[in-house]
């Protein structure tokens, strides 16, 4: 079976290198058709610079789809524009929507319902993916548009119960109780060991200045000791959905 071809929608810069790093590295070096969308920050912004450095260093070379919205609490993430938890969700899934069907991926990838900590750019995202996924499979939707285009599996990233608990006086207290409530192991879809490419996924993630320049769960992890740090960055973990009876693996 060939390398499937797999859609990311990220809320943030950094998302894609902190929680699927691995995940797109893995994908390139085997010769997959990688696809990144980017639901917040403009293209010009400090922040878009980084995402393509990061991208890089992943072995995306490909532009990002950039949906131009504001970060919640960064305005000038998206100058004149809506923040993406105000905008019309029916307007945000039409767009993602033609977006799959002009990609045609076989595999969409995004965070867990929760946004894995709770994140409401990261809720809105997982909700406009799922959404998006079933309007564009839908030939009675967009009719002026692409054909319609059926995806054959989501996975959202989320944090493991076992992770949680392995990190949970190092990592953990630096942050908010509760934020990582974790996922239950039984129910993953998918553990993937990742450490072949961590030294990518570092790179990739110390590409993004602005965040490890502030108090954030992206420069909290990268504080870690170096043992602690490569057991949150070497296994990303997915539950997984399938929208076709043959479900594809990745």
């Amino acid at each position: 079976m060939s390398t499937p071809r797999i859609m990311l929608v990220h809320a943030h810069p950094d998302d894609e290198s902190l929680w699927t790093g691995g995940l797109i590295a893995r994908a390139i070096a085997a010769g997959g058709e990688v696809s990144v969308v980017m639901c917040t920050w403009m293209s010009g912004t400090p922040r878009h610079r980084e995402l393509l450095d990061a991208l890089g260093e992943l072995g995306v070379h490909d532009e990002p789809i950039l949906l131009d919205y504001a970060d919640l609490k960064v305005p000038e993430s998206a100058p004149g524009h809506q923040r993406l938890t105000d905008a019309s969700f029916d307007s945000e899934v039409a767009e993602l929507a033609a977006h799959i069907r002009r990609q045609r991926p076989d595999v969409l990838v995004t965070y867990d319902a929760y946004g894995i900590y709770g994140h409401p750019d990261h809720i809105r995202a997982h909700r406009i993916t799922c959404a998006a996924a079933d309007a564009a499979a839908t030939p009675t939707l967009y009719r002026d548009g692409l054909p319609a285009w059926q995806v054959r599996s989501l996975y959202f990233s989320t944090i493991a119960d076992w992770m949680v608990a392995e990190l949970a006086d190092t990592l953990f207290p630096l942050l908010q109780p509760g934020d990582f409530p974790g996922a239950p192991t039984h129910t993953l879809g998918l553990q993937l060991d990742v450490s072949e490419w961590i030294e990518h996924k570092v790179r990739a993630i110390e590409s993004h200045k602005t965040e490890l320049a502030r108090r954030s769960t992206v420069s909290a992890l990268m504080s870690l000791p170096r043992a602690q740090r490569d057991l949150a960055l070497g296994t990303e973990c997915f539950l997984r959905r399938d929208l076709t009876a043959d479900g594809c693996d990745i």
